[in-house]
């Protein structure tokens, strides 16, 4: 079994930053993007940035400039740092990764529980 598992999540005033952490654990094999996506209330999840396992990044428009995304290879983390945050980036923020598990050919897509980040105005 493999797993995402986020942290980082919290309450911060507008202009603030956040910085969400996401660790994949278990029969791991290889690891291809890794991503962070959001809801917000009453909308779809959407994708906030990626990362390739060779560095390449992109970013959803809103976000560009103000959030920056890394991964460490070596210990299976992702993370999100988030500046300048607004309160329209109120949402659940959730890890996702491309990777394939120890003894299998096919690349699954996993995705975390989820972080909550509110941002007050």
């Amino acid at each position: 079994q493999v797993q995402l598992v986020e942290s980082g999540g919290g309450l911060v005033q507008a202009g603030g930053s956040l910085r969400l952490s996401c660790v994949a654990s278990g029969s791991i094999s290889s690891i291809n993007a890794m991503g962070w996506y959001r809801q917000a209330p009453g909308k779809q999840r959407e994708l906030v940035a990626r990362i390739t396992n060779g560095g390449s990044t992109e970013y959803e428009d809103s976000v560009e400039g103000r959030f920056s995304i890394s991964r460490d290879n070596a210990k299976n983390t992702v993370y999100l740092k988030m500046n300048s945050l607004k309160p329209e980036d109120t949402a659940v923020y959730y890890c996702n990764a491309n990777m394939r598990k120890l003894g299998s050919v096919r690349f699954l897509e996993v995705w975390g529980q989820g972080t909550l980040g509110t941002v007050s105005s």
